[in-house]
């Protein structure tokens, strides 16, 4: 499916046309709504007015709370489907200046519990040294000093005791060699400390196994409580808020953690590539 980013906005408008028209059909009131399906008259307000975009739960129950036939509210569901999908591409991030977009990781961040992070190709800002952070916006123009003190400076937040991360990466995506030998070893020394952060578990997958991985990982995710997902393509992101989604991609991660290696075992692995590391820049 193409995501095109006029036709995301056109059906949350499209969403609350519908909805509104579904309710005068069935000859109610927005307070009568309200009632039957146990919400405020506000929030059936500003669904229809288009200044809410409601969960699929909240879509269903307006439905059959309105008795809407089955064929319309199958249609009306796939248009909320496509309505809490949003797409960012990179070059409106470009455009915006990449040191926003850490603004709004920021705020996702403050109101978020339990983090799940799934790292199959490189190491994450949150993770990174600042030599690593630099690298990874080697191919982005202009001054990136602001973008990389708000990506070094969202670290902050793994020290927030009241917030639990876990973070699952491959061992291709620590090894892959985006920085020097020296640089890259002092990148996988920075994973081993951020392992004992008291509320950070951080998981290796090994590609030496005894047994084969049946998985086959697509794509960096990040899953933020069982409120959204963060998918990152080659240009841009996908941001899912269906609740079934956000299940799928929790489930995934789950099926991954099975086959990671953490705690005491992991920091042996890095401590055994950081070592290779350090030889390779002797």
């Amino acid at each position: 499916m193409t995501f095109e980013p006029e036709a995301l906005d056109r059906s949350k408008s499209d969403l609350a046309e519908a909805l509104r028209s579904e309710r005068k059909r069935a000859g109610l009131t927005q307070t009568a709504l309200a009632r039957r399906c146990n919400m405020s008259q506000t929030k059936i307000s500003n669904i229809e007015g288009g200044k809410l975009t409601p969960a699929i739960v909240d879509v269903e129950t307006i439905l059959e709370a309105i008795g809407t036939e089955t064929p319309v509210a199958t249609k009306i569901l796939v248009i909320a489907r496509t309505a809490l999908t949003e797409w960012q591409d990179d070059w409106s991030s470009l455009r915006r200046g990449l040191d926003k977009k850490q603004d709004e990781l920021a705020r996702i961040d403050a109101i978020t519990t339990e983090f799940r992070f799934f790292l199959p190709m490189m190491i994450t800002g949150l993770l990174a040294t600042p030599d690593y952070v630099r690298a990874s916006l080697a191919g982005v123009s202009g001054d990136i000093s602001r973008t990389v003190a708000k990506k070094l400076e969202r670290q902050q937040v793994l020290l927030d005791t009241s917030k639990y991360f876990t973070f699952l990466l491959t061992e291709q995506a620590v090894r892959w060699p985006l920085v020097p030998p020296v640089a890259m070893a002092m990148q996988v020394d920075r994973l081993v400390s951020v392992s004992r952060i008291p509320n950070v578990r951080l998981g290796v997958i090994p590609l030496e196994r005894l047994e084969p991985v049946p998985e086959t990982p697509l794509s960096v995710f990040t899953v933020y409580d069982r409120r959204l997902v963060q998918v990152e393509t080659h240009t841009g992101a996908l941001i899912l808020r269906d609740h079934r989604d956000v299940k799928a991609y929790r489930d995934d991660f789950e099926r991954y953690e099975e086959y990671a290696v953490f705690g005491g075992a992991c920091r042996a692995l890095l401590a055994q590539w950081s070592e290779g590391f350090t030889r390779q820049g002797q």
